[in-house]
């Protein structure tokens, strides 16, 4: 008995010591600690060469568009950012002392651009894509810091994130970081011009283009093996920009730079949903940026097959052929492109008429996703608040989802000449969800 009983021991022991280490690592993957206090810089002491150029940098990373909620208090967070394991709000970078970044050291606050972590030492969730700022030059990442810290301070308490199980216990994003969280530099490629190699840089390591044109694995980083493949951002179809691309007509490189700067180019639709606020902070970047990023992206897009047919030529859309297998829900899909789409669409546009795009010409109704296109009836195209621009009126309220559902499957097959898009319904009662 002597001897079972001592193994029985040793098994216990060495489950107990497995579990202890097991601890440790997790412990040590978690934990991080917090980094002092400082008393607020006076904006005097940045250099205003050094905070212009961080104006710009954020202005390619889009920072303004995350955290401000209030066009009234910019940086002031508050924004919900809806993901798949729940709401996360985004935070105040502002240098108010008490709801801010104000007592955040310059160390504090590079830490949480290549590490994710808070000055407090609590892990901030990849929402904030620093997976992503990891890559900044640390030139760069000062005059960012020199750029937010000359802001007006603003009082703006944190929102409570509303996260599902167990995703609100935030060490365990130290986990999330083992796995996506590559904190090598961007890399020159010495076959590429240099002004490709900055717009690698920007497109990586500022504007985060692949955060939203990349697919996601189920714990949510980025499938790096898919680089550039299509993805989703806050819930719009986000198109694939390398061979896969499914715009119907090619992207040329004067084309693709006009749309980042204006969100218009011609024979392509005007910028919806969340790529309207990726070109608002363009507009106002570094003209010469906004040019490397366009030659960068377009690299990847000029791989893209010719992919126009003789759908994609402009004209009214036919009524559907009396043998189509699905005619009672064409019929009504072409009876709701005449009475809300025709008019404008069928007409044509030039870069001064009020018209609109030819519909056979419209990404959305290529995509390999039909969300975006119901957005975009369901809720229209509006331009910033105070801007010119584009404009589409939404349907919400003047079209029900049987309409909805048939113009989406009318529209995808006389107007892309494309198979169905499967679970159509669904998607259109899910876009409808708050």
């Amino acid at each position: 008995m002597r001897g079972p009983a001592r193994r029985r021991r040793y098994k216990w022991w060495l489950a107990g010591a497995v579990l202890l280490v097991l601890a440790v690592a997790a412990w040590a993957i978690m934990w991080r600690p917090a980094l002092p206090e400082q008393t607020p810089a006076a904006p005097t002491r940045f250099d205003s060469a050094q905070v212009t150029r961080g104006a710009n940098l954020a202005r390619l990373g889009m920072c303004a568009a995350c955290h401000t909620a209030d066009l009234a208090k910019p940086f002031a967070g508050g924004l919900a950012l809806e993901t798949p394991f729940g709401t996360v709000y985004s935070t105040n970078i502002t240098p108010d002392t008490s709801t801010g970044i104000g007592a955040w050291s310059e160390e504090a606050f590079t830490r949480a651009m290549r590490k994710g972590v808070a000055r407090d030492g609590s892990l901030l969730y990849p929402a904030f894509p620093y997976n992503h700022y990891t890559k900044l030059a640390q030139d760069d990442i000062a005059a960012l810091y020199a750029f937010f810290m000359t802001r007006p301070a603003l009082d703006a308490p944190a929102r409570e994130n509303r996260m599902t199980f167990p995703f609100g216990f935030r060490p365990l994003v130290g986990f999330w970081n083992l796995l996506y969280l590559d904190e090598s530099p961007v890399r020159q490629d010495a076959r590429q011009s240099a002004e490709w190699n900055r717009g690698a840089y920007v497109a990586d390591a500022l504007a985060h283009c692949t955060a939203c044109h990349t697919p996601r694995t189920v714990l949510g980083g980025p499938d790096i093996r898919r680089q550039f493949d299509g993805g989703e951002a806050e819930d719009w179809y986000a198109p694939a920009l390398n061979a896969k691309s499914p715009s119907p007509l090619p992207w040329t490189h004067a084309h693709l730079n006009d749309y980042l700067r204006t969100g218009i180019a011609p024979g392509h639709a005007v910028a919806a949903g969340p790529m309207q606020d990726v070109v608002m902070s363009l507009a106002q970047a570094d003209p010469n940026d906004v040019r490397a990023l366009a030659t960068y992206i377009h690299g990847y897009l000029a791989q893209a097959p010719a992919r126009a047919t003789p759908a994609t030529k402009p004209g009214s859309l036919p009524a559907p052929a009396d043998n189509d297998a699905d005619l009672a829900r064409m019929r009504l899909g072409h009876e709701t492109y005449v009475m809300a789409c025709a008019r404008c669409h069928d007409a044509g546009r030039t870069p001064t008429s009020g018209a609109a795009l030819p519909l056979q010409q419209a990404v959305a109704l290529y995509d390999p996703d039909p969300r975006s296109l119901i957005h975009i009836v369901r809720e229209g195209i509006m331009p910033p608040d105070g801007e010119p621009g584009r404009w589409m009126p939404g349907y919400a309220t003047m079209m029900n989802d049987d309409q909805l559902t048939a113009l989406a499957a009318y529209l995808r097959r006389y107007g892309a000449n494309a198979e169905p898009w499967e679970d159509l319904e669904d998607s259109v009662k899910k876009a409808k969800a708050p």
